[in-house]
């Protein structure tokens, strides 16, 4: 598991983005980048899922966090422009953008692999995650110091059979994370950074592997040093690394 012990104000005066924010993995960065200070924006497809996570939040003290309902799956460019602008209004800046949500598709071969569920996965997976950076980059550039984490996966730095759309989409996002990090290399305060949350107790985990335990995997929680470690100051200047959280 990744040491780091977190200063309490880490994010003080952050303003950070977290997708797929209403359950699992999102939902516990967004109640603990806000219990380091931040001003977390919640973004997810089911607003009641969004608002039980910025009650939790409200209700330990913290910020009151921006929900944002949008459905990556159907979202267009001026989805995300209209996002683009409801931050710049509320905010004038993002600090953080943690690109959490993905989707599973049909764990097959690619010869058994439906092209609808695989354009939808990445849909979700890629074309979302790009969309939404694009738009967010005027915003990270006012940022003193802003971080980029891009969620990935091992199936997606070694191919591994049966796991089709979600390795290639994860391949993908391996890239578009090296791709930004290069640009902003040397020129800009932006940084981009992957994570490989690993084998974790969420609702993902289970769809992949039905007949585990989930009791021998981590929680969401147990991770968490990573992702603050990412966000947070103290990683200014790592840029275009792959990290695994444990």
């Amino acid at each position: 598991m990744f040491e780091y012990k977190a200063a309490p104000d880490l994010l003080a005066n952050r303003v950070i983005l977290v997708t797929g924010a209403g359950r699992g993995i999102g939902a516990t960065a967004a109640q603990t980048y806000a219990a380091h200070g931040a001003q977390v924006i919640l973004l997810g497809r089911t607003r009641s899922h969004l608002e039980a996570v910025a009650q939790r939040i409200r209700q330990a003290g913290h910020l009151t966090p921006m929900v944002y309902p949008l459905d990556l799956e159907t979202a267009k460019t001026a989805d995300y422009e209209r996002l683009e602008v409801a931050i710049e209004q509320r905010f004038d800046c993002l600090d953080g953008l943690l690109h959490n949500a993905s989707i599973l598709g049909p764990r097959a071969t690619l010869d058994e692999t439906p092209d609808q569920e695989f354009v939808q996965v990445m849909q979700v997976n890629v074309n979302a995650t790009f969309m939404l950076t694009r738009a967010m980059l005027p915003l990270l550039h006012r940022s003193k110091e802003a971080s980029v984490i891009f969620t990935s996966s091992s199936v997606g730095r070694k191919g591994r059979a049966q796991w089709g759309a979600y390795a290639v989409s994860k391949f993908a996002t391996e890239g578009l994370m090296q791709t930004l990090a290069d640009e902003c290399a040397g020129s800009s305060l932006i940084r981009a950074n992957s994570l490989n949350p690993g084998g974790t107790r969420t609702d993902m985990r289970a769809q992949a592997y039905p007949d585990e335990d989930p009791q021998r995997n981590p929680t969401p929680e147990d991770i968490m040093p990573i992702y603050l470690y990412l966000m947070g100051p103290d990683s200014a200047g790592i840029n275009g690394r792959a990290f695994d959280a444990r």
